[in-house]
């Protein structure tokens, strides 16, 4: 996959986590924690794991920890990709 830039990887990571949490993605932001989407621990690997299929990648399990906002997901991914 070629590389993208900072604002393409969040739209995309956006565009999955809407699929994944059944909102708009239009109303994220990457300030936009999970708890605020009422994510519970299902929710969260369910989007894990797609957005390891999405970006072609595997995300360690204990970085997960680390994952809060739509940001910090962007963040992991830039550093995987």
């Amino acid at each position: 996959m070629e590389a993208m830039d900072r604002n393409e990887l969040f739209d995309k990571v956006a565009e999955t986590v809407a699929e994944t949490m059944n909102v708009d993605a239009e109303d994220l932001t990457p300030e936009t924690t999970f708890e605020s989407l009422s994510a519970d621990s299902i929710d969260l690997i369910e989007l894990v794991t797609a957005l390891e299929e999405d970006f072609d990648t595997a995300i360690d399990d204990d970085r997960l920890t680390s994952i809060k906002s739509i940001g910090d997901a962007v963040d992991l991914l830039s550093q995987n990709l």
